[in-house]
């Protein structure tokens, strides 16, 4: 007598992964509406269930008898790439990559292949959006062909599993993620539990073979990854690939990594032949500033352990309607709204009846309060429509009762300030005391928000 499988029926959000035994209107975890669809659940069989033996090792060990190899990381041969990550490729690692539509994922990830197939790897690089034709059209476009590169089309997770097994690659790529289905799941592809489940799975085999994995994710309309959220915390790595597609530049960030650190960035140039790194984003930025111009201020952020300059353009006119405008690009919205009532309260500038918009060039997004700085000598320059003293910057973080606070990493600042040109530099004066060598340039100590506007106007 046959016994057949016990299913169940559950209702899943479709933008957060909650579960209902009914089909509700409005999901009370995330706020959607209209988001649950019907799914039936059955017990994991295939490859990649998890049987009674384990996928792991049965008995735990002591962590002092851990052999650890001694390069635990693999290079793609792309410089930044392997900053974001943290060095390089750690074996069995899981890396999620995210982006808009367009922006350069599967091509940022075919030249990373390509760069680890150069040095004798094999890869396997599953598509279930493209045909192996498509594939090797685009690289041939990028010059990223190499025997070591193997290229399959195909979408059931199973068969994916069964043919890593029989290949023994040393690194899989899925692109991407929301194609992948299991047989388990009686959902269609892209469904919140087959992303789920696929990731699972990927997930398991990754950690028990020690391959490295690369899981390239669609992102929903507000730019978080689509699928449900503990997709996210499955993986080691997640890496949000931002930039405008009418513009050139392109920034590899990480949100996430349990092998380095979460504030590095990585820029990119997209060109006829594909991705070409930029060793020195301060130039890039900085490129086409012009001269004396009211309103533009460059200042340093840090992005993990690079100093990058950025210009801070802001723009102040009279306010055409009864409420005035506030727009801001690539700047924290509430950081800059902040700084403009402390520059109203101890400044005594009235922009209260202005518009206001700000920018920062080149399409990257600054989060660091040592900007604030940046920021207040930007707005009353445009309001003032007196210049900055040409070869000066502004870096420091500026406090509610507009006192300027001290920033870290100066003399790294310092340092990219003086390549750059740069021959004066406004800096808290509390921060003063890190600098270890002497500076060239000329630095200004200040405390008060007061001596900011003596020294620049």
């Amino acid at each position: 007598m046959m016994i057949k499988k016990k299913t169940k029926t559950t209702f899943c959000c479709q933008e957060c992964g909650y579960f209902a035994p009914k089909w509700l209107g409005r999901c009370p975890e995330c706020g959607g509406w209209d988001c649950f669809a019907e799914e039936r659940t059955a017990p994991l069989t295939g490859p990649g269930a998890i049987s009674g033996n384990g996928l792991f090792s049965a008995q735990p060990v002591p962590i002092d008898s851990i052999v650890l190899d001694e390069d635990s990381r693999t290079s793609t041969g792309i410089n930044e790439f392997d900053r974001v990550l943290g060095g390089g490729v750690i074996q069995g690692s899981l890396v999620l990559i995210g982006g808009d539509p367009g922006i350069g994922k599967s091509t940022l990830i075919l030249q990373v292949i390509h760069g680890l197939s150069s040095i004798n790897k094999k890869i396997l690089y599953v598509s279930g959006e493209e045909s192996i034709r498509q594939i090797k059209m685009r690289s041939q476009r990028l010059n990223a062909s190499s025997p070591g590169m193997l290229v399959v089309s195909e979408i059931d997770v199973d068969a994916i599993l069964n043919m890593v097994e029989s290949v023994g690659p040393d690194a899989l790529v899925i692109d991407s993620i929301q194609t992948m289905f299991s047989q388990d799941i009686s959902s269609a592809p892209g469904s919140v539990s087959q992303v789920r489940e696929s990731t699972m799975k990927l997930m398991l085999m990754a950690k028990r073979s020690g391959i490295p994995t690369f899981l390239i994710g669609h992102v929903t309309k507000d730019g978080a990854i689509a699928g449900p959220r503990v997709m996210e915390h499955m993986v080691d790595t997640v890496l949000y690939f931002e930039g405008d597609q009418n513009h050139e530049f392109r920034i590899l960030r990480a949100v996430k990594n349990r092998f380095g650190s979460t504030n590095e960035i990585g820029v990119f140039e997209m060109k006829e032949n594909g991705l070409a790194e930029v060793p020195n984003p301060s130039a890039v930025f900085l490129a086409e500033r012009a001269a004396n111009s009211p309103g533009s201020v460059v200042t340093s952020c840090i992005e993990g352990t690079r100093p990058i300059l950025v210009e801070i353009q802001a723009l102040i006119s009279s306010a055409g309607f009864g409420t005035p405008r506030r727009t801001v690009l690539g700047l924290d919205y509430n950081r800059v709204s902040l700084l403009m009532a402390v520059m109203e309260k101890k400044l005594g500038l009235n922009l209260a009846g202005h518009d206001i918009f700000m920018n920062v060039t080149g399409g990257v997004k600054v989060t660091e309060p040592a900007v604030d700085l940046g920021i207040v000598a930007a707005v009353a320059s445009s309001f003032l429509d007196k210049p900055i003293p040409e070869g000066m910057i502004a870096i420091g973080e500026v406090g509610l009762s507009g006192e300027v606070r001290g920033v870290s990493h100066l003399e790294a600042r310092v340092a990219e300030v003086r390549k750059m040109g740069f021959t004066k530099c406004i800096v808290p004066k509390t921060s003063l005391k890190q600098l270890i060598n002497k500076s060239d340039i000329e630095l200004v100590g200040i405390t008060r928000l007061a001596e900011v506007m003596e020294n620049l106007f």
